[in-house]
């Protein structure tokens, strides 16, 4: 089975999955890593939780293979299930996401168009304010510049994922670039 996850396409393996169980261990494989630091990035979870989170994401679609039709990408429909899981569980817990967790480069990456930004900053303090201004961002701007920028899923896969328009969510996407270039250029004294 290891060297069928090589080759094998994601609708290969679910297509091998509805006949053998065994296969979705390798879509398991695939994604556990990858869906991980996506509700990492989107939730304030702890590790444990987000763990409980993926496991619930991946029963769910073990459980829906059957109605997977291939008219999105698996990986943008796994992504959907996760993203939906996620936020089931932000509302159990009855409060709004609050500090979510990037790793230091992930900060940089949504400035990866402003190189201007990129060059001035000099120091892994600055970096911490970056990441915070991330962290202030309303949520519908901060879940979408995760999507595109670490995440690097294009428009369309990040419509199907938040379930909004193109327009929607181009404008998020812009909006949410504009109010964190704002912010990094006043908190940091930036030009």
């Amino acid at each position: 089975m290891q060297e069928m996850s090589e080759v094998a396409t994601d609708n290969e393996l679910v297509d091998l999955s509805r006949q053998n169980p065994d296969a979705f261990g390798e879509l398991v494989l695939r994604y556990q890593k990858r869906l991980f630091f996506y509700v990492r990035r989107s939730s304030y979870f702890s590790n444990e939780d987000i763990e409980d989170i993926i496991q619930e994401t991946f029963i769910k679609v073990y459980k829906s293979l059957n109605i997977f039709d291939g008219d999105l990408k698996f990986s943008t429909w796994i992504y959907q299930i996760a993203r939906n899981t996620t936020i089931d569980a932000i509302r159990k817990k009855h409060v709004r996401p609050q500090t979510v967790f990037f790793e230091e480069d992930d900060a940089l990456k949504f400035f990866k168009a402003d190189i201007n930004i990129q060059a001035q900053i000099e120091n892994k303090d600055q970096v911490k304010i970056l990441q915070k201004l991330i962290n202030d961002l309303p949520y519908k701007y901060r879940e979408v510049l995760i999507l595109r920028f670490l995440e690097e899923k294009n428009y369309d896969e990040i419509m199907d994922i938040v379930q909004k328009s193109k327009g929607t969510v181009a404008a998020l996407i812009n909006r949410g670039k504009k109010k964190l270039l704002e912010a990094a250029h006043a908190k940091l004294n930036l030009l």
